[in-house]
């Protein structure tokens, strides 16, 4: 950046005049734009950074949180957000501002579910108290029966519910040990909870795929297959490989499959 003060005002911008620039900017990641209308809360929306040139905003950071509140305002052609507005910078002192405001240490994912958990939010609480039923615990240490898999363990527990997250949590830890605590698997597994409630016993689940041969990598490589034909996001085919898996060794009386409704 010049040697020059670059000064920024607060005031609304109109978000049909917003663009981004792909020289400045990360690529737009969809799945972080879900999870963001998920969790909206104009309260925690904070202030994006734009610059104006060319008769345009130009994000410099927030463009993920642009999307989700064009998502979740719906007809948003006509709406503003305020913004801290920049003027007259070009490309390369954007993509500068960017990376300088980037290298800030955010509060990361695992920060705030801890934060929360501590001033009484009912979601976090309620995820913990069922981390905690199936014996394991939220943590980032690397001792026995931790996850920290947060943001998966609260988006599966809105999903669904308490029960469904326990027995998803108890089916991957009980079949896999601790590597299987991962998000992709949790996703996985609480979507098979999901849709066969009650067409599947658990401790029969977690003894099939506890001896399944080539055990938790097997089942991570028929997901990776499926993603490859499909498409589909991974801890769905993590659920379809689980269905697949058990499948095998049901004889004639097997589930539907995953991709039957």
């Amino acid at each position: 950046m010049p040697d020059m003060k670059i000064s920024s005002v607060v005031k609304n911008v109109p978000l049909a005049k917003m663009r981004v620039s792909p020289n400045a900017q990360r690529d737009l990641k969809l799945e972080r734009v879900d999870y963001l209308v998920s969790e909206f809360d104009p309260e925690d929306f904070g202030y994006p950074v734009v610059n104006f040139r060319d008769q345009h905003f130009y994000v410099i950071d927030g463009q993920h949180r642009i999307e989700a509140v064009k998502r979740y305002l719906g007809e948003w052609e006509t709406q503003s957000v305020t913004c801290r507005v920049y003027s007259g910078m070009n490309e390369k002192q954007e993509a500068e501002m960017f990376d300088r405001l980037n290298n800030v240490l955010a509060v990361n994912a695992f920060a705030k579910f801890k934060v929360r958990v501590t001033a009484g939010r009912a979601d976090e609480c309620a995820v913990k108290k069922a981390v905690e039923k199936v014996g394991l615990k939220i943590a980032q240490d690397k001792s026995g029966g931790c996850i920290s898999a947060v943001t998966t363990l609260v988006k599966v527990y809105k999903r669904s519910d308490a029960q469904t997250l326990g027995r998803a949590l108890r089916i991957v830890h009980e079949s896999f040990g601790d590597p299987g605590l991962t998000n992709q698997l949790i996703d996985g597994m609480a979507r098979v909870c999901e849709r066969y409630n009650g067409s599947i016993r658990d401790d029969d689940a977690i003894e099939k795929l506890r001896t399944v041969r080539g055990g938790m990598g097997a089942l991570m490589s028929r997901a990776a297959l499926l993603r490859k034909q499909t498409g589909v996001s991974v801890p769905e085919c993590v659920a379809a490989a689980t269905i697949d898996t058990l499948n095998a060794k049901r004889g004639g009386n097997k589930l539907p499959s995953w991709w039957k409704e």
